[in-house]
């Protein structure tokens, strides 16, 4: 139901747009399309991947690996994974919310999203270069424990 007010609002702001400047309205939509069309290669192989990995794996093993029964070491395999994964945040969590539904804790699930979204391995080089290596050093160090604070909390509070 709140989908449907979502875009019954969407759909009346915009034709509000549309009445009160057509210009505008079209530019932004060719623009909105733009966009779609850069992130629309990035966000059908991320599908792609979890569909393979969902087909692969059933959900007693990714209960068993990444589920509420796995503790700290589930925590620990899912923030590594996030720290050296560059997964966009609105991939990311479709993908937890998936993995949850298949078995995954909540625990494991805040690790992976928080180390996700904190963490850079990936661009640590490119952090390094603007920021310096101590500052890029800490910050990403600091990010890591916290993510680890942050699935303690979601454990204790969901779990």
């Amino acid at each position: 139901m709140f989908t449907i007010i979502l875009y019954a609002l969407t759909a009346a702001l915009l034709t509000l747009s549309f009445i009160k400047n057509r210009k505008k309205t079209k530019m932004a939509l060719k623009k909105a399309w733009k966009a779609f069309e850069n992130i629309l290669p990035q966000f059908l192989s991320i599908l792609l991947i979890i569909g393979m990995m969902l087909s692969v794996l059933d959900a007693k093993t990714i209960s068993s690996l990444i589920g509420e029964n796995s503790g700290w070491t589930g925590v620990i395999i899912l923030g590594i994974v996030g720290s050296i994964t560059l997964i966009p945040g609105f991939v990311a969590f479709p993908l937890a919310a998936s993995l949850l539904r298949s078995g995954a804790g909540y625990m494991q699930m805040a690790a992976f999203i928080s180390t996700l979204m904190m963490v850079g391995v990936v661009t640590l080089p490119l952090e390094i270069k603007y920021f310096g290596k101590k500052a890029a050093f800490i910050r990403n160090g600091l990010a890591f424990v916290f993510s680890f604070a942050i699935a303690a909390v979601i454990g204790v509070v969901l779990g």
